[in-house]
C-alpha cells in the first residue's frame, strides 16, 4: 500500500505532540500558501490560504529558510491576524518550520501550543524531525498539488 499524504502529516502532528497542528504548501506563482493539513479542520480548513507577505516573518521563514518561534501572544500577534482563534484553541506559542527542498523553502510545518512550549531543546527536535521527514514531506505536497 502507498502512503498518501495524510499519513505523512498525521505521522508527523503525532510525533509533535502539539493542539494545533497545520501544513502548508507555498505557491509562489499565486502568492499564497495553501493549507494541505490540520489538526482542527473547523477552526482552520484544508481549503484555506494566506497571502505571502512582505513582513518580518515571510522574509525570516520564506525568504531565510529560518524557523520562527514566538513562546507567547505578543510575540505572534504581530504576524497572524487570526491570533485571537488561535487563543480561544489553547494556543498561546507558535513555531513555523520551513520545509527546504534544494535551498527552496516549499512549504511550512506549523506548531501551536501553551505559552513557552517552545524550549530551545523542543526547538532543535521539531527541526530535526522536520528535516528528518523532508523526503516525505515533499512527496505529500507533490500529491497534494495533483489533487487540487
Amino acid at each position: 500500500m502507498s502512503e498518501t499524504a495524510a499519513d505523512v502529516f498525521k505521522d508527523l502532528q503525532r510525533a509533535a505532540g502539539v493542539i494545533l497542528f497545520t501544513v502548508t504548501v507555498v505557491d509562489r506563482e499565486a502568492g499564497l500558501a495553501r493549507r494541505c493539513y490540520s489538526s482542527h479542520p473547523v477552526a482552520y480548513p484544508v481549503t484555506g490560504t494566506k497571502p505571502i507577505g512582505s513582513d518580518g516573518w515571510s522574509t525570516q521563514v520564506l525568504e531565510r529558510g529560518e524557523t520562527f518561534v514566538a513562546n507567547d501572544t505578543p510575540g505572534f500577534a504581530i504576524y497572524f491576524s487570526d491570533h485571537e482563534l488561535i487563543n480561544s484553541l489553547g494556543c498561546a506559542s507558535a513555531m513555523n518550520i520551513p520545509v527546504v527542498v534544494d535551498g527552496t523553502v516549499v512549504g511550512t510545518v506549523n506548531l501551536l501550543d501553551v505559552a513557552g512550549h517552545f524550549t530551545p531543546a523542543r526547538v532543535a527536535e521539531l527541526e530535526a524531525l522536520v528535516r528528518s521527514e523532508t523526503p516525505r514531506l515533499r512527496k505529500a505536497f507533490s500529491e497534494f498539488r495533483l489533487q487540487r
